[in-house]
């Protein structure tokens, strides 16, 4: 299979090579949970990762919220809240105080179809990552966990080459 990973050649730096394997194997864990989402619940991405923001919270979410949570545009949100209210996975009220804005929660039967979908979602995860021990994956964790804390220490100046 050719992934963004076959662009890296020996003769590049090694801080690449690493970054687009990283790349690709996100890509390959996000088709794979998108194709089965798809396949078992009919479902895409985008709405489970919906579901998943309101599980997180059960008094609700603005709108506006999941749309930063999620890093997608409003009108992307609207479109699948719409689709989540038609099947009756979630409702929308407007916001006290505000009557611009929505309050998303889910329903009882958004809550008992996510968590199904969680729960087939963790198998999956399990399943992907079952080629390393636990150790190797403590490993992972940790070496990520690492290069996200510097990714995130890292100020403008030293952004720039």
């Amino acid at each position: 299979m050719v992934d963004v990973e076959s662009r890296a050649t020996h003769d590049d730096h090694l801080s690449v090579r690493v970054w687009l394997r990283l790349l690709s194997c996100t890509n390959i864990v996000e088709r794979r949970v998108a194709a089965r989402l798809r396949e078992e619940f009919a479902t895409t991405l985008p709405r489970f990762d919906f579901l998943s923001q309101l599980e997180r919270a059960p008094a609700g979410l603005r709108m506006t919220e999941i749309s930063k949570r999620m890093m997608v545009t409003g009108g992307n949100i609207t479109a699948i809240a719409h689709q989540l209210i038609g099947e009756g996975l979630i409702t929308r009220t407007p916001a006290p105080g505000d009557r611009r804005a929505s309050i998303v929660r889910l329903t009882r039967a958004g809550r008992r179809g996510f968590a199904e979908m969680a729960r087939r979602h963790e198998d999956w995860m399990i399943a992907m990552f079952d080629g390393l021990d636990e150790r190797e994956r403590t490993q992972l964790y940790t070496l990520l966990a690492k290069l996200k804390r510097r990714l995130g220490a890292v100020t403008s100046d030293e952004r720039e080459p």
